[in-house]
């Protein structure tokens, strides 16, 4: 594992959700309060960036080639030659408070999503599945959700109640969930976004925790790859051979500690032994 490199320190009030577009070769991910949506080219070294509607919480490529992005309010598609948005799903207009956080694909082209309390006062989130136009609510009452993820054979869903420092894991078939229970505590940090690698190693972001926590299939803590800045809030596989780690970092909550932590907010690079999973697609 080589040591965590600073490739774009932009300074993220609240840098988030990493995802490899390998048809693009790029990164793309999210400042949510800087309301922004950023793009890396790791073979170039190029930036871009693009003002979105609201807060936005994810940007996941589908199999059309726009970005599904979760933005406060509901679903927008991103027309990556225009740099336009256009909202296609509303998302909890019953719960005006709410805001979209974090998202994954699965194999299937389903898009699974959170939402929260823009406060973090109220246990109003909850965890969604939209799957060509159909959107089902499958489990509630979270205070800051995070993921979710699966397993490499599809048959465990990971996600985090970011609040609780808790990972809870749900037994999955044909996008149906069961069997709720707590797979992990996380008590050196908040449990931010997971990715998991291809051995079933699952990638857990430290939000106050100084790195990403990995975790066996079994649920024991089995590592730690550290960062220089605290709040670490999602790491992605990425590249070729996605052995390269994309890990988006934040200040919120941290504005103090600025000055002696001046790349809080930025994004890092770590190569890694172990590669990722593909990055699927949504189906529209």
């Amino acid at each position: 594992m080589s040591e965590p490199v600073l490739i774009w320190d932009l300074q993220a009030e609240l840098g988030e959700g990493p995802v490899w577009d390998a048809a693009r070769g790029c990164v793309w991910f999210v400042d949510i309060k800087g309301r922004r949506l950023h793009r890396y080219l790791p073979a170039t070294g190029e930036k871009s960036s693009w003002d979105a509607p609201d807060q936005i919480g994810f940007a996941l490529p589908a199999e059309d080639g726009s970005l599904v992005c979760g933005v406060r309010g509901g679903l927008h598609r991103f027309d990556v030659e225009a740099g336009d948005f256009s909202l296609f799903h509303p998302v909890e207009v019953d719960r005006p408070q709410n805001r979209l956080n974090d998202g994954f694909v699965s194999p299937d082209g389903a898009l699974w999503f959170g939402s929260m309390d823009d406060s973090e006062t109220q246990t109003s989130g909850a965890l969604y599945r939209w799957f060509r136009g159909e959107l089902e609510r499958h489990d509630d009452g979270y205070g800051v959700t995070n993921g979710p993820c699966l397993s490499p054979d599809g048959r465990t869903l990971y996600h985090h109640d970011t609040l609780a420092k808790t990972v809870l894991a749900f037994d999955h078939a044909d996008g149906v969930l069961s069997n709720r229970r707590v797979f992990a505590v996380t008590e050196d940090g908040y449990a931010d976004g997971p990715s998991m690698d291809a051995e079933g190693v699952l990638h857990v972001g430290l939000f106050n925790g100084w790195g990403v926590a990995r975790f066996a299939p079994t649920g024991e803590r089995i590592g730690t790859i550290r960062l220089p800045v605290q709040t670490v809030t999602k790491a992605a596989f990425g590249g070729a051979d996605l052995r390269d780690l994309y890990c988006t970092t934040a200040w919120l909550g941290n504005a103090d500690k600025r000055v002696e932590q001046p790349t809080l907010g930025g994004l890092y690079h770590v190569r890694v032994e172990t590669p990722g999973l593909p990055q699927s697609l949504i189906r529209l």
